[in-house]
C-alpha cells in the first residue's frame, strides 16, 4: 500500500498549480507595493516642485 502510495502522481499537478500560484501571487502583490512606493514618490517630488513655485511667486 506504501509502495502504491509514492508511486501514484495523480495529485501531483494539483501542488503544482498551487505552488504556482502561490509565487505568482506574491510577485504581484510585491510588483504593486513597489509601484504604489515609486507612485508616492513621484508625487512628493511634483508636489515640491509646485510648493516651491508657488512660495517664489510671493
Amino acid at each position: 500500500m506504501l509502495k502504491r502510495f509514492v508511486k501514484d502522481i495523480a495529485g501531483a499537478s494539483a501542488v503544482e498549480y498551487g505552488l504556482i500560484v502561490a509565487v505568482l501571487s506574491m510577485a504581484v502583490v510585491g510588483g504593486v507595493g513597489m509601484f504604489s512606493n515609486s507612485l508616492e514618490n513621484m508625487f512628493d517630488y511634483q508636489a515640491g516642485i509646485i510648493s516651491n513655485a508657488a512660495a517664489n511667486l510671493d
